[in-house]
């Protein structure tokens, strides 16, 4: 198996959630690299090592700092080496906190850059109510990274998020009682490459839960051209 990076932690999703979260997937834990300064760590060559990418990390610098993770002219890999990547044929994966990026009340120099990874990703941020019971429900549409998954409701954060692209073909949708039913889970082909959006996984109880398990594996597998 190749070795995956997991891009994680900003101020309102902690990496220790994350690492937690990947440790129950015990087939791949070994092979993932997990990376939390992203800005002055990662470079556009090091995602060629890696056979797929997955961002768990929203808009900030790190779990302690605010500062804004993507500027003009200031990352040395940009949400446009991130597309590369995948048009090249890499996989990439957004879990929660990777959806949460939103181009509204950015700075000058930070909104081109965010708008480039919202378009990529395929869904802008817009809110979310306080934590409730959030359903997520598997639709009737087969594909390998629901397959075997069943409906599971866990409290969670129920993102609010408007579609970037038309070209998303969504798997999952999430309700709740305090906020508009919502896309949950959509997959993309981008050039040669496969992009997925997770959006559950706020707290680390919707990382244990089975049925978010095996979503979660699923959807690597898939980004990774390997489902069984």
């Amino acid at each position: 198996m190749g070795k995956i990076l997991v891009i994680c932690g900003d101020i309102w999703h902690p990496a220790e959630v994350i690492k937690a979260g990947f440790s129950y997937l015990t087939e791949f834990y070994d092979q993932m690299t997990f990376m939390e300064d992203a800005k002055d760590m990662l470079t556009a060559a090091d995602l060629q090592q890696y056979e797929l990418i997955i961002c768990c990390k929203g808009n900030h610098l790190t779990s302690g700092n605010s500062v804004t993770w993507f500027e003009d002219g200031v990352n040395e890999c940009t949400p446009r080496d991130f597309e590369d990547y995948v048009k090249n044929g890499g996989g990439f994966l957004v879990v929660h906190a990777g959806a949460s990026f939103t181009e509204k009340n950015m700075a000058e120099n930070t909104i081109t850059p965010a708008r480039e990874y919202i378009n990529f990703v395929g869904c802008q941020f817009v809110t979310h109510p306080p934590r409730c019971p959030v359903t997520y429900r598997v639709l009737d549409v087969p594909h390998p990274v629901t397959a075997g998954v069943e409906t599971f409701c866990e409290r969670d954060e129920h993102y609010q998020i408007e579609m970037s692209v038309d070209d998303a073909l969504v798997l999952m949708e999430s309700s709740s009682d305090h906020a508009a039913t919502m896309p949950a889970a959509y997959v993309r082909e981008v050039g040669k490459g496969r992009l997925c959006t997770l959006i559950p996984g706020h707290i680390l109880a919707v990382w244990q839960n089975p049925q978010f398990q095996k979503l979660l594996v699923n959807a690597m597998n898939w980004c990774m051209n390997k489902e069984k």
